[in-house]
């Protein structure tokens, strides 16, 4: 078993000059870091008071499962001698607040438009997407389903 070790660092950047003294005298605006790649300007969900230009936890751990998925299938798409043209993916998550204010997310589907350059290799792509499920690293770390509603194009001409 090998193990990866990541590292990031978040940087609160939302001190309007009274610190938290009020929960709406602060900003939710922070920096995502990691050492040697371009900083992400995040914030909270504009519905818990946060900037909607920049963004939020949830919409980037929907794009990491998104990206995940994509990343396994494009390498076991590879493998298996499936020639994959353009992948697009407009993920969607559904995520529940309780009156009490915490939450969690209860499920996401991922829609990836795959488009390959011929027929015969659509056959392949449903399995290899169960099989990227299995392998993405992200979804194997939540406890609800990712589910996967994808279409599969065929380049024309």
């Amino acid at each position: 078993m090998k193990t990866h070790n990541y590292q990031a660092k978040t940087e609160w950047t939302g001190n309007l000059g009274e610190g938290t003294s009020g929960y709406k005298n602060y900003d939710r605006s922070h920096i995502l870091k990691v050492e040697g790649k371009p900083e992400i300007e995040a914030s909270s969900d504009p519905s818990f008071r946060g900037d909607p230009t920049k963004y939020n936890p949830e919409e980037l751990f929907l794009s990491s499962l998104s990206s995940c998925h994509m990343l396994w299938f494009l390498h076991l798409c590879s493998v298996e001698g499936v020639i994959i043209l353009e992948y697009i993916d407009e993920a969607d998550g559904v995520m529940i607040e309780e009156k009490d204010g915490k939450g969690k997310f209860t499920e996401v589907t991922l829609n990836p438009i795959v488009t390959v350059n011929e027929e015969r290799m659509t056959s392949k792509l449903d399995s290899i997407h169960q099989k990227a499920n299995q392998m993405c690293f992200i979804a194997n770390s939540c406890n609800f389903p990712v589910k996967h509603n994808s279409i599969y194009r065929v380049l024309s001409g």
